[in-house]
C-alpha cells in the first residue's frame, strides 16, 4: 500500500471508529464552520435574490411537475446505489441488493448530516467492514471509484450541453479534446493500478449517465412547473457547474454553494436570476426529502437486514451470518 493509500485510508478508519474528546470537538468546529460558510453564502444569494420571490415561485408551483422531480431524484438515487454495487461486486463483495440499497440511503441520510468529509459514505463502509470483513482499503476505493465514474458523466454531458450553448465563445474541439484526453488517462490509470476495480467498469459509467440524465430530468421538471418556455441548456449546465462545487464539504449539504454558483452564472448566461436560485434549492429540498427514507434505518437499524438470508455467500467461500450484529 502507498502512503498516499495509507493516509485515506486512516481517513476513513479515523471518520468510523469512536471518536476522542479532542476529535469530536474537533467536529463540532468544522460543523460550526460548515453552518457559517452555507449561512453566508446563503446570506450573499438572497441579497441578490429577496427571498420573497423564492417563496412566491414555491408557493405557485404546479406541484405535479415537482412530484415528476421528486420521482427522477429518487430514481436517481437508486441507480447510484445499483451503480455502487457494481463496484462492489469488482472487489468480490456480493451484497444483495436490497441491502445494498437500504444501506445507500442510510449514508444518503448521514451524508446530510455527518460533519466528516467521509460522513455517510464511511459508516456504510464501517458497517460492510463489521459484517462481510471485507478490507477497508478495497471499499474505499470501490466507493471512490464510484465518485469518479460521477464526475465523468457530469463531464461528458457538459460537453455537450457547451455546444448548445452560444454564449460560451469556445470552439466545441477545446472541450472535447480536453474530455477525451482526461478519460484515456482515467481509463489507463485504472486499467493500470486498479484493475480489480474495472471488472463492471463500462457497465458503471453507463449507470452513471443515466443517473445524471436522471438528475437533469428534474431540474427540467422543475422549470416546467415553473411554467417555463425558454431554453433549457443555460441552466441545466448551470446545474452540472454546482454540482461539482458541491462536492467539495465547505457547506452542509452543498446547501448555499449551488445557490451561489448559479447567482454567479446567471451573470453569464441567459437566465432569470429568481429561477436560478430556486432551481438548486428545490433540488436541494427534494434530495433531502429522499434522504429521510435513511432516517427510517437510523430509528429501526434491525431493518436493515430483514427479510435476508441467514447466510450469504461472500469474499470467495467465506459465509457470514447477516443477523450477528
Amino acid at each position: 500500500m502507498t502512503k498516499i493509500e495509507e493516509a485515506i485510508v486512516h481517513e476513513a478508519e479515523e471518520e468510523i471508529k469512536p471518536k476522542t474528546r479532542k476529535q469530536r470537538n474537533w467536529n463540532i468546529v468544522k460543523t460550526i464552520l460548515k453552518i457559517g460558510v452555507t449561512t453566508a453564502l446563503l446570506v450573499w444569494v438572497f441579497s441578490k435574490v429577496p427571498v420573497h420571490l423564492l417563496k412566491a415561485r414555491l408557493l405557485h408551483a404546479n406541484y405535479w411537475w415537482m412530484l415528476a422531480a421528486l420521482m427522477c431524484v429518487l430514481s436517481s438515487m437508486v441507480i447510484s446505489a445499483w451503480r455502487l454495487l457494481s463496484f462492489f461486486k469488482s472487489v468480490g463483495l456480493r451484497l444483495d441488493p436490497r441491502y445494498n440499497l437500504r444501506l445507500y440511503f442510510l449514508g444518503l441520510f448521514y451524508n446530510f448530516l455527518l460533519p466528516g468529509g467521509i460522513g455517510g459514505d464511511g459508516y456504510k463502509m464501517y458497517l460492510i467492514n463489521k459484517s462481510y470483513k471485507t478490507p477497508l482499503k478495497k471499499l474505499f476505493w470501490a466507493v471512490m471509484f464510484d465518485r469518479l465514474s460521477g464526475l465523468w458523466a457530469i463531464g461528458l454531458i457538459t460537453v455537450a450541453l457547451i455546444f448548445l450553448i452560444p454564449q460560451i465563445d469556445v470552439h466545441i474541439s477545446i472541450p472535447l479534446g480536453i474530455f477525451i484526453v482526461g478519460s484515456a488517462i482515467y481509463c489507463f490509470v485504472a486499467y493500470k493500478f486498479f484493475k480489480q476495480y474495472t471488472k463492471n467498469f463500462f457497465q458503471a459509467h453507463a449507470k452513471a449517465l443515466l443517473l445524471q440524465s436522471l438528475q437533469l430530468l428534474a431540474i427540467v421538471c422543475v422549470l416546467l412547473g415553473q411554467d417555463f418556455s425558454g431554453k433549457f441548456s443555460p441552466y441545466l449546465l448551470s446545474f452540472l457547474i454546482s454540482a461539482l462545487a458541491a462536492v467539495i464539504p465547505i457547506t452542509a449539504g452543498g446547501a448555499g454553494a449551488r445557490e451561489a454558483i448559479f447567482t454567479k452564472l446567471a451573470d453569464v448566461f441567459p437566465m432569470d436570476k429568481g429561477l436560478a436560485v430556486f432551481l438548486p434549492a428545490s433540488f436541494y429540498i427534494l434530495s433531502l426529502i429522499v434522504a429521510f427514507i435513511g432516517l427510517y434505518y437510523v430509528i429501526r437499524p434491525s431493518r436493515l437486514q430483514e427479510g435476508l438470508p441467514a447466510d450469504e455467500e461472500v469474499n470467495g467461500d467465506d459465509a457470514v451470518d447477516l443477523n450477528s450484529n
